[in-house]
């Protein structure tokens, strides 16, 4: 990991700032991340011919467009582009280092990546290829960058190959993936349907984050974490529907309050729950009620493309909705690297030679204003 030496502009957390500030993301889709020139090239590459258009401005546009449709189903649908071109070792290495030369641009200091390696073996390609060119894109896109890059293995929740790749991910733990995780829609496959394969992460002592608490509510929360052993939860919003009030008093439920209680970290994705239809706007979003309250919360992408946001601008609409400054920012980075799935160790490292340094001169000049 390259050390960051440029001059601290200090001033209140502008878009243009807050890119130099160091960054954290846990929840950050490969195949929701792609550049729109890439979707272009890939699909004339690999002989892709169902894409709106050849436009990659129009394509951006139609993307974002097709995501906000306020439905998490529907918001899924736009992946078959972005999935249909990442059907080649060559094709997904691209993607893969691109991810990691854009994330390492927007100021992030480490990221963890999921994938689902069984989308990509529609043109022969085994579990354990796709990983191997995914994490070797990584590795090229990161090189003399400050970014640390890992990948999360995702399984899909509406088939049935969730212990198969599990077995994948674990095979690869020492190579760059470092957690397993079911994705997909959310109602109607619970994640208890993929017990075999959380239970054989349980018995390898292999990390799970679950998406849970996106498009359903406790109920699903609720299993991922007392059936499935959720270390994380994906999104995890709707734990809000566990919080009464009360005459200006909140009061959490059982499953809240021991959510709060252990520290399960709330893989938190602000503008993508406004386009999924979780919230209408960003203001109404429950993410500053849950820090008010204490939730272990972070702050994410989802799909950089599909959402049309990265970490920087998902923090600067935090900023303009909440009117947070450097403290909180800070707060939001530092539980996202605490709570990332790197080993102690290497957390506390970036989190004291690299996230509190940098945010040191920012939060200074938040008590004590330039003339």
């Amino acid at each position: 990991m390259a050390i960051h030496t440029a001059t601290v502009d200090v001033g209140p957390p502008t878009l243009a700032r807050i890119r130099e500030a160091p960054k954290v993301v846990l929840h950050d889709h490969l195949d929701g991340g792609l550049r729109p020139t890439t979707i272009v090239e890939l699909a004339e590459a690999t002989g892709y011919t169902n894409l709106p258009t050849s436009d990659p401005d129009e394509l951006a546009t139609w993307m974002l467009r097709g995501a906000d449709r306020k439905d998490l189903t529907l918001y899924l649908e736009t992946f078959a582009h972005t999935v249909g071109v990442m059907q080649t070792a060559e094709a997904i290495h691209r993607v893969a280092r691109e991810c990691a030369e854009d994330l390492a641009a927007d100021g992030c200091v480490y990221a963890e990546v999921r994938f689902a390696p069984e989308l990509h073996t529609e043109q022969g390609l085994d579990l354990d290829a796709v990983i191997e060119a995914v994490l070797a894109g990584f590795a090229e896109g990161s090189a003399g960058t400050e970014l640390t890059i890992c990948a999360i293995c995702s399984a899909m929740r509406q088939t049935d190959r969730s212990f198969d790749v599990a077995q994948a991910a674990v095979r690869w733990r020492d190579r760059g993936v470092v957690g397993f995780d079911i994705a997909g829609p959310e109602d109607g496959f619970p994640p208890d349907d993929h017990l075999l394969a959380f239970q054989y992460c349980q018995r390898e002592n292999f990390q799970i984050t679950i998406h849970a608490g996106e498009a359903y509510g406790p109920r699903s929360i609720w299993k991922a974490v007392q059936w499935c052993n959720a270390e994380r939860l994906g999104h995890g919003i709707r734990i809000v529907e566990d919080i009464t009030h009360d005459g200006g008093e909140r009061h959490l439920g059982r499953l809240a309050n021991l959510i709060r209680d252990r520290r399960i970290p709330l893989e938190v994705c602000p503008t993508s729950n406004v386009n999924t239809g979780v919230v209408d706007r960003l203001e109404d979003h429950p993410i500053d009620l849950l820090i008010q309250l204490r939730f272990r919360v972070t702050v994410n992408t989802d799909n950089r493309l599909m959402s049309g946001v990265s970490m920087s601008s998902e923090m600067a609409a935090l900023v303009e909705a909440f009117d947070y400054g450097w403290d909180r920012l800070r707060w939001l980075t530092v539980n996202a690297m605490k709570s990332s799935f790197l080993p102690f160790r290497e957390r506390l490292q970036i989190i004291e030679q690299v996230i509190k340094p940098r945010y040191a001169p920012l939060e200074s000049w938040a008590d004590e204003p330039p003339i």
